[in-house]
């Protein structure tokens, strides 16, 4: 759908490209928040490797394994915003990928403090759903139809 501008100073609009290069900038800003994120989150665990001297050396190892985790899903995050911004489309395995990334560290979080074994089984139920998601979405992917 096209309008015309009302003087003749202004070329044709169409409001479809409008939204594209919306979405870019847009996405363009999530990208950058979610650099500074990473780098902050970077910094965060060298902060964090200082408890090595200060206290418990499980502690601290927990706590550094643990900002690892959550960077890790923060890199899954990024994949997927690059994913859409390079192919103009969501990648489901890498929504996966980052929620699996998420429940695993929320394991790996049950696991160091006192667990409850109701919520540990819903998670662990939760994981192997997603993980069998997983592999139908890439059994059934369409750029593997492609290739076929």
């Amino acid at each position: 759908m096209k309008f015309l501008s009302t003087t003749h100073w202004h070329p044709e609009i169409e409001i479809t490209s409008l939204f594209v290069k919306g979405v870019k900038i847009a996405l363009s800003l999530l990208i950058a928040t979610i650099l500074l994120a990473l780098f902050g989150g970077v910094v965060k665990t060298a902060i964090d490797l200082s408890l090595l001297f200060s206290s418990n050396l499980d502690i601290a190892l927990r706590k550094v394994i643990i900002d690892a985790l959550i960077l890790l899903a923060v890199v899954e995050i990024f994949r997927t915003a690059l994913a859409y911004f390079t192919e103009g489309r969501i990648k489901v395995t890498f929504i996966i990928d980052t929620i699996l990334v998420v429940m695993l560290t929320e394991v790996m979080t049950l696991w160091f403090n006192e667990m409850e074994y109701g919520k540990l089984w819903a998670i662990l139920i939760l994981i192997g759903t997603l993980s069998a998601l997983r592999i139908m979405t890439i059994k059934f992917s369409p750029s593997c139809k492609e290739e076929r």
